[in-house]
């Protein structure tokens, strides 16, 4: 049986390089900047952002902001990192609640659903600018999202076949996991339209019994 691996790496990692050597400081600052840069991607557009702007957004000097981040593109890239961040930590403290063993899962829904609620804009901003970045960070960002559904896949190896939960074979494990991953991120691509409907809580509760039907 597989269990959850720790593949979480905070933001403040050396793939994306900074001159300061406090990692929490880091942390604090570059989510202070990503913040900003999301909103300004959102209603400027990224070609139409510089980072001039965003360190006026963010409440830094130009030459601050290149202290820990060198361009829009590393920005890009720790946006997908801070997204698989809240996503782990939202499934772990999931997986903590309950001894049961499809209420473990359906708090992992809901954990999961609403952190694509928090982080609409991100999710939204991260799928319409990835096709500008470099190629390595392309296939980095990539990397990331199917990061994010292993998390689902993995807690959902660690459910299989306890108890009462069924015994689930690699490619049903798999196709949930997509499930799970993609039905969480629609509320975000789609909540202009959704939003007119279902209340975040309605949503989590139809598509959690949608999920669950595939299982048991």
């Amino acid at each position: 049986m597989r269990k959850i691996k720790k593949s979480k790496t905070p933001i403040s990692d050396t793939e994306v390089p900074t001159q300061i050597k406090n990692p929490e400081l880091v942390r604090e600052r570059r989510r202070q900047i990503i913040d900003s840069t999301v909103t300004l991607f959102i209603e400027h557009g990224y070609h139409k952002t510089t980072t001039r702007m965003i360190a006026k957004a963010a409440n830094f000097s130009i030459g601050s902001l290149y202290e820990y981040v060198s361009s829009k593109e590393d920005l890009l890239y720790l946006v997908c990192k801070t997204i698989h961040e809240e996503v782990w930590d939202a499934v772990e403290n999931a997986l903590s609640d309950t001894d049961k063993e499809k209420e473990r899962l359906a708090q992992v829904i809901r954990h999961y659903f609403y952190v694509c609620d928090k982080m609409g804009d991100h999710i939204l901003m991260m799928y319409q600018v990835t096709q500008f970045l470099p190629e390595k960070w392309k296939v980095r960002v990539l990397v990331n999202e199917l990061n994010i559904t292993d998390i689902f896949i993995n807690a959902l190896s660690s459910l299989s076949g306890k108890n009462n939960f069924p015994k689930l074979d690699e490619k049903i494990l798999n196709l949930v996991g997509h499930n799970i991953s993609v039905l969480g991120q629609m509320w975000a691509f789609r909540r202009w339209h959704l939003q007119r409907n279902f209340t975040i809580e309605e949503y989590i509760k139809i598509q959690t019994n949608f999920i669950l039907g595939l299982i048991f």
